[in-house]
């Protein structure tokens, strides 16, 4: 079954990739962290302003939070994410970065950076095996019958590290997320052309 998923993935996603926007490592986490609770095509719209204005992370640490609060006021939760871009860059430079290390325990310790988010940022900047249980990863997941419906995240991390080749970890974490994000939707997932529809747990139910 796990064979024919991946295949499907690779058909549908040969080469997928993370769709936020980025030029520097740095970015890339700041952009993860903005991400939650809103999506990526708004993240991108707020920092492209965002590292215009503030082109390096020197000039981000010192940041006015209200002028950091205006630009990204039009995604969710955005006092308390201004609260920790400006964090992040302040402790990275505190610490004489001007790079995000390739260190986990480091960066989970970071202002607003959990599990999830140094499994995206690892996984796309230093090429680490990972896999990242978003709400997407989670429905498709549940969905296949990959895991049990009741599994937290870390389970279903678990799960599907023993499930998925280590090799492909990185590569079928974007593909189940943009395979969540496009085609097996929580509202209206298009079930019908779907070529896995045979083993759907949700497809079947309904």
């Amino acid at each position: 079954m796990m064979n024919k998923i991946l295949d499907y993935l690779d058909e549908l996603f040969l080469n997928p990739k993370c769709e936020l926007n980025y030029n520097k490592d740095y970015e890339l986490l700041i952009a993860i962290v903005l991400s939650a609770q809103t999506t990526d095509k708004r993240v991108n719209k707020v920092t492209e302003v965002l590292f215009k204005k503030y082109s390096n992370l020197k000039e981000l640490s010192v940041a006015n939070i209200s002028d950091i609060e205006d630009i990204i006021r039009e995604i969710g939760t955005f006092r308390r994410k201004s609260i920790y871009v400006k964090e992040i860059a302040l402790r990275l430079v505190n610490d004489g970065y001007d790079y995000v290390p390739n260190d986990r325990s480091y960066i989970e310790k970071l202002p607003g950076v959990g599990h999830k988010t140094a499994n995206v940022f690892l996984s796309n900047i230093y090429d680490e095996p990972a896999i990242a249980v978003d709400t997407h990863v989670s429905r498709v997941s549940k969905r296949l019958g990959l895991v049990n419906k009741n599994d937290d995240v870390i389970k279903i991390e678990k799960k599907l590290e023993k499930k998925i080749p280590r090799d492909r970890w990185s590569k079928t974490h974007h593909q189940l997320v943009l395979f969540g994000r496009y085609y097996c939707k929580a509202i209206k997932p298009e079930c019908d052309n779907c070529k896995l529809k045979d083993i759907c747990k949700y497809k079947n139910k309904k």
